[in-house]
């Protein structure tokens, strides 16, 4: 069932204002976006017919626009790529690490966004990695996922990483299984004074180099003495990495990144009103989470929260590290099950997408809305652009 309120309609009803507004200033990822879920399943992408092979009964279905920061277009997305985790799951506990820059250096990543979510990746696996091989802690070769997230609850700029861990890892010669103790993986401390120690080496070494511009409130940073004395305060600073509670087995897994992989800054079913310019939205506060709160934009401003977590063109915000990394993947899984005397999971079943929707959802798309007994056939096409006319009887 279609929202009452969708992200769509509030591009439709203030987008072009909002455009023009801020034409000079708004990048062109930013404003391809907003067309994007402006047309998203609209009759501007064009579309087909379908009709109930039972009663006759017609109606159209329009084409999505695929972007993948469409809060409509994340579905089919997200069931491809948990088929093919699925087959990569090892019978372990599983751990989720959650890597956070510090809200000074946010407001710097906002303007450097693929250097510095570059710099988050990179830093948050090889805290990991190399902890993880120290024979002080695990002395494992690891492997595991990482996912890019931009955003809070209120959809204001909050770059994380979160990764997802086998609990384990292969010795350094390959012979043996490194299990992890119970539910306990690495020492978060440690993991976050590692964290800042590489992230900074890295914004530094990007600074002598000329490859950090900054502008606006953060211009002064283009002094070296302005630039080190930030430095000096990120070091003194205590950066934030979480580790939340195991997830358990393989199965459990699959479960919570089902809800979780694909998510965009904000999705229809939190949206509660558009009342003028006015939209509200429901959000969590983690210091009350069993206490749902709202908060009111104007729209301008949901806007432009929206639309600073566009990522910048080829961006990939989901990453594969250690024995997980593509290159590797098969061999070191077939290695890592023969060790632990496990066979690979069963290769999914290949369903379409009304099929893998009805199986998230329980929703049977294809059946027919009127007699609730045929299923609605396509028979024919129309281009983008035009509206075709059908029989609803």
């Amino acid at each position: 069932m279609r929202p009452a309120l969708e992200v769509a309609d509030i591009v439709r009803a203030h987008g072009k204002e909002f455009l023009r507004a801020n034409a000079r200033t708004l990048s062109t990822a930013q404003k391809r976006v907003l067309r994007a879920i402006e047309s998203c399943r609209t009759a501007a992408l064009g579309g087909h017919v379908e009709e109930c092979d039972h009663c006759g009964h017609q109606r159209i279905a329009y084409n999505s626009c695929g972007n993948r920061h469409c809060p409509k277009c994340q579905s089919l997305a997200r069931a491809k790529w948990l088929d093919n985790r699925q087959s990569e799951l090892l019978p372990v506990e599983y751990f989720h690490v959650v890597f956070t820059l510090p809200e000074q250096l946010a407001a710097l990543a906002l303007q450097n966004k693929r250097l510095l979510y570059g710099m988050l990746f990179r830093a948050a696996a090889e805290s990991l990695q190399s902890i993880a091989a120290d024979p002080k802690r695990l002395g494992a070769r690891i492997g595991f996922f990482a996912i890019l997230h931009t955003w809070g609850q209120t959809m204001t700029h909050h770059p994380h990483v979160h990764c997802v861990v086998p609990g384990g890892g292969l010795a350094p010669d390959g012979s043996a299984w490194v299990r992890c103790r119970p539910r306990f993986f690495l020492p978060v401390r440690v993991l976050s004074r590692r964290f800042r120690t590489l992230f900074l080496q890295y914004l530094e070494r990007a600074y002598r180099d000329g490859n950090l511009p900054s502008f606006g409130e953060l211009r002064c940073l283009k002094e070296p003495a302005n630039f080190a004395l930030f430095l000096r305060r990120m070091r003194k600073s205590d950066w934030v990495v979480y580790a939340k509670p195991p997830f358990g087995g393989p199965e459990r897994v699959l479960d919570y990144l089902g809800r979780y992989t694909h998510r965009v800054a904000i999705s229809n079913q939190r949206l509660k009103a558009l009342q003028g310019d006015q939209v509200t939205f429901a959000y969590k506060d983690y210091r009350q989470p069993d206490r749902p709160k709202a908060m009111v934009l104007s729209a301008t401003e949901f806007l432009r929260r929206l639309l600073l977590h566009v990522l910048p063109n080829g961006f990939q915000r989901i990453r594969y590290y250690g024995f997980l990394a593509n290159r590797q993947r098969a061999d070191a899984l077939a290695l890592c099950r023969e060790l632990l005397d496990s066979s690979a999971p069963a290769s999914p079943e290949r369903l379409s997408y009304p099929e893998r929707l009805k199986q998230l959802t329980g929703k049977d798309v294809l059946r027919c809305p009127i007699c609730k007994i045929g299923q609605m056939v396509r028979i024919r096409e129309f281009d983008r652009g035009t509206e075709p006319r059908i029989d609803s009887s």
